[in-house]
């Protein structure tokens, strides 16, 4: 190769490291507070998928209604009281989440979090005016969800 090429591919190597910055900035307070208003009593109604499960094309419907919604002193981590129903399940649990910014979008996303009587979980979940989308994993088993959000 080169040398032309190997200061190209420096050069370019140092721009990425210098720009990465620019695209992890922390979200700003306002934004922070716009998003706690937008969660606090917000309930999330949609579908969900499960992989290689599905049969006859039918969706499997969820809901979750957020009680509150605070974000903690440290890092990314929220702490969301939420009532939880799909299947069998209806409760209120207290779940850490963190909340990822893609620019000004937010991503709650849960790394292996256990949550009791339900099992661990995994996700990312896309929040954008008034709708969310996502992928889950429940223990051994994952899919997508998706549906909207109102204020009750």
């Amino acid at each position: 190769m080169t040398a032309a090429f190997h200061r190209f591919q420096c050069a370019a190597l140092l721009f990425a490291l210098l720009s990465a910055p620019l695209f992890a900035a922390e979200p700003s307070a306002d934004a922070i507070k716009k998003l706690e208003k937008e969660l606090i009593g917000a309930k999330m109604t949609g579908q969900f998928t499960v992989i290689g499960k599905m049969k006859d094309d039918k969706l499997s419907k969820e809901e979750y209604t957020i009680e509150s919604a605070r974000k903690l002193d440290e890092g990314d981590t929220w702490l969301i009281k939420a009532r939880i129903k799909y299947g069998d399940k209806d409760n209120v649990f207290p779940v850490p989440v963190e909340i990822k910014w893609a620019g000004s979008t937010p991503v709650i996303t849960l790394d292996k979090v256990t949550i009791p009587g339900l099992g661990t979980f995994s996700s990312r979940v896309v929040i954008d005016d008034g709708k969310y989308a996502g992928t889950w994993q429940h223990d051994a088993v994952g899919g997508h969800l998706f549906g909207t959000i109102e204020k009750k």
